[in-house]
């Protein structure tokens, strides 16, 4: 393997073509919905990159880029594009009918539990707390992914604007988006390393 990153090549643009399954798709996105039920996105990129390695860190980059520009949630984005990839329109299917199934479940049997104790002051202190948690796991996986990525400058200077663009200055995330995402293109296109 030294060989091969000091000859020049990537190992893992030479591995033979994956042969994934409806059920094989079906169950990862399955036990992302499950595991990873009210923030999936860290299952996602653990069980594609680093279980199943579906994909590089680099090829998630981009599909979760993608995932993240297109209407609707990341996460049965990410499940559309991969299934598609892998099964056609029918593995699309598979792959959100896994993600949605056991949260479905389970959100039914929550909500009826939470109707009954829902006035109670530690179950509110509980909810505050699973956010603060559910923060912490987005911007970990965010760090995670890009610390195996190599960034310009510029598409770091993209990055920083956009956060303290909707993060610090709170200004409509449509806005920065019409704004920023030609300058993220731009600077992806002309980044040498790309």
């Amino acid at each position: 393997m030294a060989s091969e990153l000091s000859a020049g090549r990537d190992p893992q643009s030479e591995r033979a073509p994956l042969h994934v399954t409806h059920a094989a798709l079906f169950l990862a996105f399955l036990k992302m919905g499950l595991l990873g039920f009210g923030g999936v996105a860290p299952w996602v990129r653990q069980v594609i990159v680093e279980e199943r390695r579906w994909m590089d860190h680099r090829e998630f980059a981009s599909l979760l880029g993608l995932s993240q520009v297109l209407p609707g949630a990341n996460t049965m984005n990410t499940a559309v594009l991969l299934g598609d990839r892998f099964c056609g329109i029918s593995g699309a299917a598979a792959a959100v009918l896994g993600l949605m199934a056991a949260p479905l479940a389970i959100a039914v049997a929550i909500v009826e539990l939470y109707g009954a104790v829902s006035q109670n002051p530690y179950v509110a202190a509980a909810i505050a707390g699973a956010g603060a948690g559910a923060a912490g796991l987005v911007i970990g996986t965010g760090l995670k992914i890009a610390r195996n990525l190599q960034l310009s400058p510029r598409i770091i200077l993209v990055t920083l604007a956009t956060f303290v663009a909707v993060g610090i200055l709170r200004l409509p995330l449509v806005w920065v988006l019409v704004c920023l995402v030609p300058l993220s293109i731009a600077a992806a296109w002309f980044d040498p390393k790309s």
